[in-house]
């Protein structure tokens, strides 16, 4: 990746996570500012091939990433340290999902998204899910989520956001979790949130 792109994708990483910061916000400042809003209604399959919404989001907290299984470093970085983060959680794991969306609906198909999350040392309460490229784009546009392909041949990658979401029970947007964050950082944001409850507004 030439440093230019590099430049741009933490540029857009950096705004997108502003965006999201100023979602909190606005939800809980009563300024009447308008919030920007981060989820909503989608359409996938997940990895057994089974039709998904939104409503997987619902009765659990949800970290929500999104990547592509050919992703050579931050996609299996962040999920091993999701993985690390459930184990930190302890009993309040039962309570956590790790959703991971992909960005690449040309190569990750259901079968191949079911045998890259069977990892061991990915989190043990796992759900991967992909689609067409239509539907991608929707739930890409909904978490406002930056991504584009890069090269060319079957040894592309896709460049994209880096940060995790964490969902609330009710499937509402609660903080974003950004890429480097320790698992002892990323479970100590996860219990404020769980201890505040659902309705919970920030982490």
């Amino acid at each position: 990746m030439s440093r230019f792109r590099i430049f741009i994708l933490l540029a857009a990483v950096l705004v997108l996570a502003a965006l999201a910061g100023a979602a909190i916000h606005g939800a809980g400042s009563g300024n009447g500012n308008q919030a920007v809003t981060i989820g909503g209604p989608f359409q996938l399959v997940d990895q057994e091939g089974r039709p998904v919404t939104e409503r997987a989001l619902n009765g659990k907290w949800s970290a929500v990433f999104f990547g592509f299984t050919y992703c050579p470093d931050v996609c299996p970085t962040t999920l091993l340290a999701l993985a690390q983060t459930e184990d930190l959680l302890g009993p309040g794991a039962k309570d956590l999902q790790t959703v991971f969306i992909s960005l690449d609906p040309a190569r990750d198909t259901p079968s191949q998204l079911k045998s890259y999350l069977a990892n061991d040392s990915f989190p043990k309460r796992l759900l991967g899910l992909t689609g067409s490229p239509a539907q991608t784009d929707a739930v890409a546009k909904a978490y406002h989520v930056f991504y584009e392909k890069a090269g060319e041949g079957a040894d592309y990658v896709v460049n994209h956001s880096t940060m995790t979401y964490l969902m609330a029970p009710t499937g509402r947007f609660v903080c974003v979790l950004p890429y480097g964050l320790t698992p002892e950082q990323t479970a100590e944001r996860i219990r404020k949130a769980m201890r505040a409850g659902r309705d919970a507004q920030s982490c």
